[in-house]
């Protein structure tokens, strides 16, 4: 797809800019100033103009997956059902954390840098998600999402100088018209006063460019064309964003295999896909120090953690490893690592194993054939990797298990009848004929596990529908789900205990 040429550049294609971007290894200059440069002129963009700079790997893997994270909490949002209000909200403050975009009147910003890693990022996608119709869509709708998002939150008259800059073909609707036919245009306005409607400033576009505005009939058609109201505005510029973007991503998927592929972008392209199709963006889990956040998991505490705060996947696993005393391969992998990550040390790692395998094995073979594979997976044997547990993305996408294999996600390798079984056999808050049971089946149906293990979360610890493991943040990890659930658990204890404190001084003399 790329061909490297010795200065380890991507060349531009001179026969489709749209696919030119320039990748290299050294660093490259960015101005600090605190101003926009000519390149980027707006906080908004339609990314029509495709970068030709210099950036380095590092920065081409980087810079994607923020915005990959960005647009996969976006998609995870959107299916959870959530108020308009408390959506937008949600992503403004994802936003802020992860992929900051600043106004032109923010001071003491890097707006060059800021602008330049947002441009990258969602070139880089591109070239991952024009592959599919599939991804296409799904990449199209996050990226509407996204721009409706700073387009609502944008300086007005900032907004309004990117519009002019571009050149949209909208007919104004002059006075004598506006007169004419006042009662029709009235009709399709919220506010009715008089005041509101001379205010008002009037489009025509083709009736067929805002069909959302026409199936909710907040329109006037007349000739084929509908006058839109500028309080809708948004519509129009929404539907040229998208209908650009997706005419961009067919051109794009069209050249594609004009391009020599670049064995050092082809992985990171593939995996950016992947971990979209699977819902979460990949993340290495950033563990608290356990031993002092959470405290030491003896091998004696993991029955009642398990049973307090697993999420399904370890439940499965650890219910599958009681039962049989034994698990497979890759299901020893995914505990075993995910144990490790919430606390429990080599010397009680070992002890927890043999003491599940029980009298279905020696000490000897216990020794020989499993216990190497524990101190391995500590860091302690072979290279003396320090490796860390299995993030969402990769049970998904990652050593698929077979019919006699325990490991994966229940999201997504059981089938509905034994999902919804699992679910109200391991946690009895949620009911088999509930309706919150068939929004996680509506969830899992429409592939999208990680909100589906969300709901449960939220579910099986009396949280609000749309709060996630906190401010609005999806399940993309299976020690995330346990640090919250024992983080919430603690929370309680120390509300109870500073009562019966507080009881405690008003009884005493």
């Amino acid at each position: 797809m790329f061909r490297p040429s010795t200065r380890h550049n991507i060349p531009s294609s001179s026969s489709n800019p749209a696919l030119e971007v320039k990748v290299n290894k050294r660093q490259s200059g960015v101005g600090s100033g605190s101003g926009p440069s000519g390149r980027y002129p707006y906080r908004l963009n339609f990314y029509e103009r495709p970068p030709t700079l210099d950036i380095t790997l590092e920065e081409f893997e980087t810079f994607a997956i923020a915005r990959l994270r960005v647009l996969s909490q976006i998609e995870a949002l959107s299916h959870r059902s959530l108020p308009f209000a408390q959506l937008q909200s949600a992503i403004t403050n994802y936003t802020k954390q992860h992929l900051l975009l600043s106004s032109n009147t923010a001071r003491n910003v890097n707006l060059d840098e800021e602008r330049r890693r947002d441009e990258i990022g969602h070139w880089v996608l591109r070239l991952s998600f024009c592959r599919s119709p599939d991804l296409r869509a799904r990449f199209i709708r996050s990226e509407i999402a996204l721009f409706r998002n700073r387009f609502e939150t944008d300086d007005i008259n900032e907004r309004a100088q990117f519009l002019r800059s571009l050149e949209f073909d909208w007919q104004l609707v002059d006075e004598g018209e506006k007169s004419r036919y006042e009662k029709e245009l009235r009709a399709c306005m919220w506010e009715k006063k008089d005041d509101a409607f001379r205010a008002e400033s009037w489009f025509k576009v083709p009736w067929f460019t805002v069909p959302d505005l026409v199936g909710s009939r907040r329109v006037f058609i007349r000739a084929g064309m509908a006058h839109v109201p500028q309080s809708l505005q948004i519509s129009l510029v929404l539907q040229a964003f998208a209908s650009r973007l997706e005419k961009a991503l067919e051109l794009t998927a069209k050249n594609l295999p004009r391009l020599d592929e670049d064995d050092r972008l082809g992985p990171v392209i593939d995996h950016l896909a992947s971990s979209f199709l699977s819902g979460v963006a990949s993340s290495d889990y950033q563990s608290p120090d356990s031993t002092t956040a959470q405290g030491i998991v003896t091998a004696e505490m993991v029955d009642d953690v398990a049973r307090k705060h697993f999420p399904p996947c370890m439940r499965n696993l650890y219910g599958r490893l009681k039962g049989d005393h034994h698990l497979k391969h890759f299901g020893r992998l995914q505990l075993g690592l995910f144990l490790k990550g919430i606390g429990l040390p080599l010397d009680e790692a070992v002890v927890f194993w043999r003491r599940m395998y029980g009298s279905t094995m020696s000490d000897d073979k216990f020794n020989k054939e499993y216990k190497y594979n524990i101190r391995h997976s500590y860091g302690q044997e072979g290279k003396r990797s320090n490796y860390p547990p299995k993030s969402c993305q990769q049970i998904l996408t990652q050593n698929q298990p077979g019919t006699q294999d325990a490991h994966g996600c229940p999201f997504r390798h059981f089938s509905p009848d034994n999902l919804s079984s699992f679910l109200t056999m391991t946690y009895p808050q949620i009911d088999k004929s509930s309706s919150e049971m068939r929004d996680i089946l509506d969830s899992v149906k429409s592939t999208h596990y990680h909100v589906a293990c969300t709901r449960v979360f939220e579910l099986t610890h009396g949280i609000k529908k749309g709060e996630g493991l906190g401010d609005n943040e999806s399940v993309a990890h299976p020690n995330k789900w346990t640090d919250r659930s024992r983080e919430l658990e603690r929370e309680v204890l120390e509300k109870i205990k500073s009562k019966e404190d507080d009881d405690t001084m008003m009884v005493d003399p």
